[in-house]
């Protein structure tokens, strides 16, 4: 619709600015919702009870567009669910991210030339302490800048001392049931980090290395192993090969010389040995490879352990005190000058593990860790989602899921660092281990030669709790009782290994089989505009702050939920969240020109025989609206809810109903009263329908508009039931003409604003009644006496002919339209001549024949569109 028709004057029923400056607003409502304690939820309610608790952000994390966009879908679900009226729980934390904030502490302490051992355990810790007061939180200040309506009153943090009596009491629980052990395994050791990584935390890259083929043994007993780990060899204590192969079998049983010690080892047969890969021959280091582990318990083989927790070569005289990538090359170089290289391969490009938060290079390594048994938890986990108990959205997406419970390994959950929950065991002076729960005392003091366990367990283990135990477990509490289990744990799908699948297993193992949340509603991850990965090395990370600074965080809010398929990354870039100020803005406008035109919220709807067509179908398709906006929600289909709204919004209300309405308003009486009564109706819905996803800028408006308390605590729209089919197939004829017509003018050249003269043949229509809508929305002038026809567009059953003689230059405008047509048929007969040559087709990629066939259509709709502007033309 225009935007420059003549719009109805009355004076103004509300103090709305002209524009929308959403930095003088929004941080203002956000107090105001919290001091009213709006988003304070009550156990002691009556009302049925909604619970999302937040993924927590690492404490020293700030607001990226991750969090953003998933804290933008939750504060949706939780307000629409707290005016839908339940007792609606959104509850936020931190994690206290064992690795990550040492790390940052460790780097601080660095600056003043000091390390974590000069200042001793209980010191370290307590400067952490300090740090996290005074810097970590950062992003729940951002939080309250986003708008998220969490229960600040129930703020938790994963070393809080509620938590950390949760902790301490699962613990123990598994340990007695013997779900928790300790034991020596090879695990995945950050040499920088100096602790044990779990699986899930090891990030795989390519890497260029080095393979290496080398002999062992002398004479007849030759037999020659590859590896990219050259260093390892020292810890060898065998050559394994497969069973069945025959050009080893003579070996197997006997011992061979290893290189460069003066240490024999035996020739093992094992079937886990792949007989085509390489010669069939593998060096066998226990300790320091899972498979060689593997096989050294199958084989009893001795497992030593070469190198240090810093990846230092501690055996060997020559090599010993070199980094294990100096000792690589020097023991290559040495194994060179004994003749024993067979063959060397430099680039070999290999998956290597790295450590996912510094990065450097994992070295796995035998250690003596504490583990839990995962497999009745991961049963129960799995067994969950299959029986229903538990859905995952999208379906799609259980797959995943089920790959990793079925097949999950026991989980190593010590951590060799100093901050985080210490593990809740003693050990005694003759030997005894002992296990303290959170209302027991240690067993002894270390002056009596008990010691507590040095480590920490892994940051996952406590978040695995987050759902109950931040409700206050292990008490039975009146928030547990009304808020657990919670309803939705909506989270990126990068994180089901990591995460989902923990607080699964310790849900139902805590709770007694009471499922930690009831869907599971996986997103994808933003990307940038062209779907890529953002980064700060490539220039194409975004601080959602700066968005939120330039364009409101309405419009950043907007951008995040539109974009939301389920499951599926979302790409995004500035000029869309542009766009998403500017619906903002046409919000904004529009409910101004309905409230200086009247619009109202007082007393009930007018009956529908007293309503214009045009007020019916607005009804009409507002229900429509209501009823697909909340089937979208129940499907978290958060992208086709807001594109429903906006489209509704705009294109519906503002752009047709608002528009159809004008002459309405001019008119005055009681037609423009019911209107106004049915305005006030649309942009109260749609106002509460936007809310949940652009709260502020709603907020606002809607308590402008009903002078009610707050949208916060409104009433969620339901649907009436009313339809009118006749109201909407009537205003829809009436859309097919003006756009038709418009369509034509524009061909025409003619300005938007340009007055034409028109005669209207409505006659026998259902467009009538809507005359005087049509000639101010065309901009058609009533046809004069010296009136000629000079176009005639019959649309919809009706006739509108125009007189454009004194308009356009009817010549010019022939030789322009015949000048685009040849053109258009140059470019259709090219693209049939290719696509008529069969060595062309033969010979060129899909591509590029889908790019000509592309133009052919193109081509084909252009003469058809000039052929019939020029039909409509007069003759010149």
């Amino acid at each position: 619709m225009t935007e420059n028709s003549q719009q109805p004057q009355s004076a103004p029923t509300s103090e709305l600015p002209t524009q929308y400056a959403p930095a003088e607003v929004e941080g203002k409502l956000y107090e105001r919702w919290v001091e009213r304690g709006y988003f304070a939820a009550d156990a002691k309610s009556d009302k049925p009870a909604y619970t999302i608790v937040i993924p927590p952000p690492n404490v020293t994390g700030s607001l990226h567009l991750g969090h953003a966009f998933q804290h933008t879908l939750m504060d949706a679900l939780t307000r629409r669910k707290r005016m839908q009226g339940y007792e609606s729980l959104w509850l936020p934390g931190m994690d206290h991210a064992g690795i990550a904030t040492q790390n940052v502490v460790e780097r601080e302490l660095g600056k003043e030339g000091k390390s974590r051992h000069d200042l001793g355990r209980e010191a370290f810790v307590e400067r952490v302490w300090q740090w996290k007061e005074e810097y970590g939180g950062k992003i729940l200040g951002q939080m309250r800048r986003l708008g998220d309506g969490v229960d600040w009153s129930r703020e938790r943090f994963t070393m809080d001392e509620g938590l950390s009596q949760a902790v301490q009491t699962i613990f123990k629980k598994l340990y007695d049931d013997e779900l928790i052990y300790r034991a020596e395994r090879i695990i995945n050791w950050c040499p920088r980090c100096l602790t044990a990584i779990s699986d899930i935390e090891v990030e795989y890259q390519d890497d260029d290395g080095e393979l290496v083929s080398m002999k062992y043994g002398e004479g007849d007993d030759t037999i020659v192993v590859a590896t990219t780990r050259a260093e390892t060899m020292l810890g060898d204590t065998a050559v394994a090969v497969h069973p069945d192969d025959e050009r080893y079998r003579h070996l197997v049983g006997r011992r061979i010389k290893l290189p460069l010690t003066d240490r024999t080892i035996p020739v093992v047969a094992d079937t886990h040995v792949d007989p085509e890969f390489g010669t069939g021959a593998v060096k066998v280091t226990p300790a320091h490879d899972p498979n060689d582990f593997a096989i050294g318990q199958r084989h009893d083989l001795e497992s030593l352990t070469v190198m240090d927790e810093r990846g230092v070569i501690t055996v060997h005289g020559p090599f010993q005190g070199l980094d294990r990538f100096e000792a690589r090359s020097a023991i290559v170089a040495a194994l060179r000058a004994e003749g024993r290289i067979v063959a060397e391969k430099r680039p070999y490009v290999h998956s290597v593990g790295h450590c996912s938060r510094c990065k450097t290079t994992l070295e796995p390594r035998l250690s003596m860790q504490w583990w839990v048994k995962v497999g009745p938890l991961a049963k129960a986990a799995g067994d969950a989602v299959r029986d229903g108990r538990v859905t995952i959205h999208p379906a799609d997406m259980s797959k995943r899921y089920f790959d990793w419970v079925d097949n999950m390994h026991d989980w190593c959950i010590s951590r060799q660092l100093w901050w985080g929950h210490r593990i809740p065991v003693w050990y005694g002076p003759e030997g005894e281990v002992v296990c303290v729960g959170p209302d027991e005392e240690p067993p002894g003091t270390e002056a009596e030669g008990w010691k507590q366990d040095p480590d920490v367990l892994d940051t996952w283990f406590s978040s695995g709790l987050w759902p109950f135990s931040t409700l206050g477990w292990p008490e039975r509490t009146p928030d547990l009782e009304k808020f657990y289990s919670t309803d939705v744990l909506l989270t990126g799908h990068d994180i089901i290994f990591f995460w989902v699948a923990r607080m699964m297993m310790f849900g139902l193992y805590a709770m007694d089989g009471e499922v930690p949340f009831k869907t599971i509603a996986l997103t994808g991850l933003v990307r940038d505009q062209f779907g890529k990965k953002m980064s700060k090395s490539s220039g194409t990370a975004v601080d959602p702050l700066d968005w939120m600074n330039a364009y409101g965080s309405d419009a950043v809010r907007f951008t995040l939920a539109r974009g939301a398929n389920p499951g599926t990354d979302v790409p995004i870039g500035e000029d869309w969240v542009q766009a998403s100020r500017n619906f903002a803005n046409k919000i904004w406008n529009a409910t101004r020109f309905a409230l200086m035109n009247g619009a109202t919220v007082a007393g009930p709807l007018p009956d529908p025989s007293e309503m214009t067509a045009t007020d019916r179908w607005i009804l009409s398709r507002l229900n429509k609206t209501v009823a697909e906006v909340d089937a979208f929600y129940d499907d978290f289909q958060f992208a086709k809810l807001s594109d429903a709204l906006y489209h509704f919004a705009w294109d519906e209300v503002f752009d047709w109903y608002v528009e159809l309405s004008k002459t309405t308003f001019m008119a005055g009486g009681e037609p423009a009263k019911v209107s106004g009564r049915v305005l006030g109706e649309v942009l109260d819905v749609t106002l509460r329908l936007l809310h949940p996803i652009v709260p502020f800028v709603t907020e606002t408006l809607w308590t402008t508009l009903t002078g009610g308390e707050s949208v916060v605590v409104a009433e969620w729209p339901t649907d009436s039931g009313f339809r009118d089919a006749g109201a909407e197939r009537e205003i829809e004829t009436l859309q097919q003409v003006i756009t038709e017509v418009r369509r034509f003018r524009a061909d025409q050249g003619l300005q938007p604003g340009q007055r034409v003269p028109a005669r209207l043949t409505l006659d026998g229509t259902a467009l009538a009644p809507h005359e005087a809508a049509i000639r101010q929305l065309l901009r058609l002038q009533p046809e004069g006496e010296a009136f000629a026809a000079t176009a005639t567009l019959p649309v919809a059953g009706a006739t509108v002919a125009l007189d454009l003689s004194g308009t356009i230059d009817v010549a010019a405008e022939r030789k322009r339209l015949a000048k685009d047509l040849a053109a258009a048929e140059k470019e259709k007969a090219q693209a049939n001549a290719k696509l008529g040559n069969e060595a062309f087709l033969a010979k060129a990629p899909d591509q590029v024949v889908d790019k000509i066939r592309t133009r052919l259509a193109k081509a084909d709709e252009d003469i058809a569109r000039i052929q019939a502007q020029l039909e409509r033309l007069p003759e010149a």
